[in-house]
């Protein structure tokens, strides 16, 4: 059977391609270090190193392992975390970040219906917060997960797919692009209520509104999607919104779908890449399973040359 230890020193040298730098964040000598690895080649079999003389490199032996240890050593860590937790008497918390789409879709609250259930004990943190707010509160370790929109970049985070809703156009009932179809050529003359976006996300928003055949006006930006109907149900203007929105739209709102449109939103699921526990693993599971049974799972299917005009 192989050692933990074993496995750690493993991954420090991996980490930092350097038997000096590793065995120094290991608080050990770089001879008895070096020992230790070769000990582990030799339990399993295979040449995890590459050894010249200034530099030591993965092998693909090496890279196929690392991950698998990683996990490892995150789950023992944090069983030994828990342990002593429990010991102290401790409760058991988790502490999740979302936006207002993992909501008003289902997919937290039938995740955290699952989790009374089965671990009633546990105490849950909930922060709403932007998606880049959330990458910076799970890198420092004051979220274990986080339900976004965009994928963070770095190999620090790890980002899990949960689900994609076509946008709609929401009008007021009273509007008549809300009895008819919709062209694009339609949209330029509404005033466009929008989520506030920074510049470059905005950019992105009005060119791929303008992919599609039209170029809104924006005539108010607000902070959070319920805003958004609020202000279109008297009639301040029209907006692109998930389409999970439609359960709580204000009944002086229409949601009409675009099939031409081409733009959906996504929602990601983001924790650290080398750490957790079995109850965020247990959360991350919960959420998925969540995410497959809340509708639309359909995307918007956009026609050659951005539909209808």
């Amino acid at each position: 059977m192989i050692e933990l230890r074993l496995l750690r020193y493993f991954v420090a040298v991996a980490e930092t391609e350097h038997v000096g730098r590793a065995a120094s964040q290991l608080h050990i000598s770089q001879s008895p270090l070096s020992r230790q690895v070769r000990q582990l080649e030799e339990l399993l079999g295979l040449q995890l190193f590459e050894r010249a003389r200034r530099r030591i490199r993965l092998t693909g032996d090496g890279r196929r392992l690392l991950g698998p240890a990683r996990d490892l050593l995150a789950r023992a860590d944090a069983l030994e975390r828990g342990a002593r937790a429990a010991g102290r008497g401790e409760p058991r918390r988790i502490r999740i970040g979302f936006v207002g789409t993992a909501v008003w879709t289902g997919v937290l609250p039938a995740a955290l219906r699952e989790l009374r259930a089965r671990e009633p004990e546990v105490r849950v943190g909930l922060r709403q917060l932007g998606s880049n707010a959330q990458h910076e509160a799970v890198r420092a370790g004051e979220l274990d997960l986080g339900l976004v929109h965009r994928v963070p970049g770095g190999r620090d985070l790890a980002a899990q797919h949960l689900l994609e809703q076509p946008y709609e156009l929401a009008v007021p009932r009273s509007h008549p692009l809300a009895r008819r179809p919709i062209r694009a050529s339609q949209l330029e003359r509404e005033p466009w209520i929008a989520i506030a976006l920074g510049e470059r996300d905005r950019d992105r928003w009005i060119a791929a509104c303008g992919a599609a055949g039209f170029t809104p006006s924006i005539a108010v930006e607000v902070s959070d999607w319920m805003s958004v109907l609020a202000l279109v149900d008297v009639g301040a203007g029209v907006s692109l919104v998930p389409a999970g929105y439609r359960a709580v739209a204000p009944a002086g709102v229409a949601m009409r779908p675009l099939p031409w449109l081409g733009m959906a939103a996504r929602l990601w699921l983001v924790r650290r890449a080398r750490s957790g526990s079995g109850l965020t693993d247990d959360m991350a599971r919960w959420l998925a399973a969540a995410s497959r049974r809340a509708p639309p799972r359909r995307a918007a299917v956009r026609r050659p040359g951005g539909g209808p005009r």
